[in-house]
């Protein structure tokens, strides 16, 4: 199994407890050290019979790590989605998550491939949206920790308890009987719908607060893109 311990002791380092990045700091004092991490990885033979909870850990710490590394590699930007005259890039923007450049165990990776074909196609675990990180305010928070698999579990536990009951991410008006959610249950309806019937029957057990059933109005809230950055102390 791959060692995590240079990807943890940076999150601990250059990430607080709002999941906002020092980027800024991170790049003036340890400008290499993340690559040079994941340059290491690149030879390695994959072991084929990891447990899920191994491949969980492994997936989502590479995805993260891959995308905070190209994050700092084209720092200070102000958002992984660029606006050219107020337009949206949107060719940079897919750029950003369709190209295979992230290397791996003799392979070449995108983020796409990562989330899509190995996190939610062959592991089936739809916790990985609370989990895996594009650098925006809209995403999940990022774990000031590295995911292991002995934790991985009761780490995606408090993920998603910790995303839904953020009301940037969810929040529910009691007069309107309306629960606002992230666009993410917008986005990745049907991976949620495999284990519940309904998007707020499947936050419901994380939000005992609220009286959520199959028949409750749903509004998406706006997807805020800005970097997930925070300015040094």
């Amino acid at each position: 199994m791959i060692d995590f311990v240079v990807w943890d002791s940076l999150l601990h380092q250059y990430v607080d407890q709002q999941g906002r990045v020092d980027y800024r700091t991170w790049k003036s004092q340890q400008p290499r050290t993340l690559g040079n991490w994941l340059t290491r990885l690149e030879p390695l033979n994959l072991d084929l019979n990891l447990t899920r909870d191994q491949q969980l850990a492994l997936w989502i710490n590479l995805y993260n790590a891959f995308t905070i590394s190209m994050i700092l590699e084209h720092y200070p930007i102000a958002s992984i989605r660029p606006v050219v005259l107020g337009i949206p890039n949107w060719i940079a923007f897919l750029w950003f998550f369709q190209r295979r450049v992230h290397r791996f165990s003799k392979q070449t990776y995108s983020l796409a491939q990562i989330e899509n074909e190995l996190l939610r196609e062959r592991l089936q675990e739809p916790r990985i949206h609370f989990a895996i990180v594009c650098a925006s305010i809209g995403c999940p928070l990022l774990r000031n920790q590295a995911y292991t698999p002995e934790r991985v579990e009761q780490q995606l536990e408090e993920d998603i308890y910790r995303f839904v009951n953020n009301p940037n991410k969810v929040r529910y008006d009691t007069k309107t009987g309306t629960l606002y959610c992230s666009k993410i249950f917008k986005w990745y309806r049907q991976d949620f719908l495999q284990g519940a019937g309904s998007i707020p029957e499947y936050i419901c057990p994380y939000r005992k607060d609220i009286p959520l059933t199959a028949s409750t109005p749903i509004a998406y809230l706006d997807y805020d893109w800005n970097l997930n950055q925070r300015t040094s102390s």
